[in-house]
């Protein structure tokens, strides 16, 4: 699977959209090889152990934590607006209106998700635990494009079409 999605994405972002940043598309591809478990959607909690299921939950858990901690919960708070409005945007369409395909809720996921990864590029880590400050900061700038391209990698992988990859890829299925 990690090969398939890595394959989807670099033949997308270099070859589509002309992006060539390979640690940037590598952490791409890593997302949604994370995600494809809902537990890793859902893996930040609460002090008292609750998984929290809403970005204002996560913000407000962010504001409470310091150090490493802080940084990994900005850094999954850009993960999962990015997956969210990159991947599934019509899942951030209002409810109660499905003809509304301009979602306030998905201009506030993109807004939360540049600003959880600018502030995770600004904390230092302790340890080596975690993506280069350069690759987040990137992913900040970058957001509305690195949400069009894991549309068009999600259209991809729905169409099945393998032949986009070009002849020196070897996929595993």
């Amino acid at each position: 699977m990690h090969r398939y999605f890595a394959g989807l994405a670099e033949a997308t972002f270099q070859s589509q959209l002309g992006v060539v940043d390979p640690p940037m598309i590598d952490y791409l591809s890593d997302l949604l090889i994370r995600f494809v478990r809902n537990d890793a959607v859902h893996s930040v909690r609460s002090t008292n152990g609750r998984p929290l299921l809403s970005v204002a939950e996560m913000v407000s858990e962010a504001a409470e934590r310091l150090g490493d901690a802080k940084r990994k919960i900005h850094q999954h708070i850009g993960d999962f607006t990015l997956f969210w409005a990159g991947v599934y945007p019509e899942a951030l369409r209002r409810p109660n209106d499905p003809v509304d395909t301009t979602s306030d809720q998905f201009e506030n996921y993109c807004t939360h998700g540049r600003r959880a990864y600018r502030i995770a590029s600004c904390i230092d880590l302790s340890s080596n635990d975690g993506p280069e400050p350069v690759v987040l900061e990137r992913l900040s700038e970058q957001f509305d494009l690195c949400c069009y391209g894991l549309r068009e990698v999600r259209r991809q992988w729905e169409d099945g079409d393998d032949n986009h990859l070009g002849s020196g890829t070897i996929l595993v299925k």
